[in-house]
């Protein structure tokens, strides 16, 4: 079984989106508690909160986990 991040080692260039600076940084930036990513190119770390809204609605939109229309026992 291949860990999560092994795809890492295939990776040429790593790229992260840092929150708190609201930029795109290098492997070596920021603290990794505060950024996105790895992402394979600069320009997917670009977008990186665009993904993350995207994956915000199809989870809220999911009938698996919404939960809102049932009641409490």
């Amino acid at each position: 079984m291949r860990l999560w991040h092994g795809y890492r080692e295939l990776m040429a260039e790593e790229w992260y989106y840092c929150v708190e600076h609201r930029r795109v940084e290098p492997k070596f930036g920021c603290r990794i508690a505060t950024r996105l990513g790895p992402y394979p190119t600069r320009e997917e770390a670009e977008r990186a909160l665009e993904k993350v809204e995207s994956r915000n609605v199809e989870w809220d939109e999911d009938p698996v986990w919404n939960d809102e229309d049932e009641e409490d026992d």
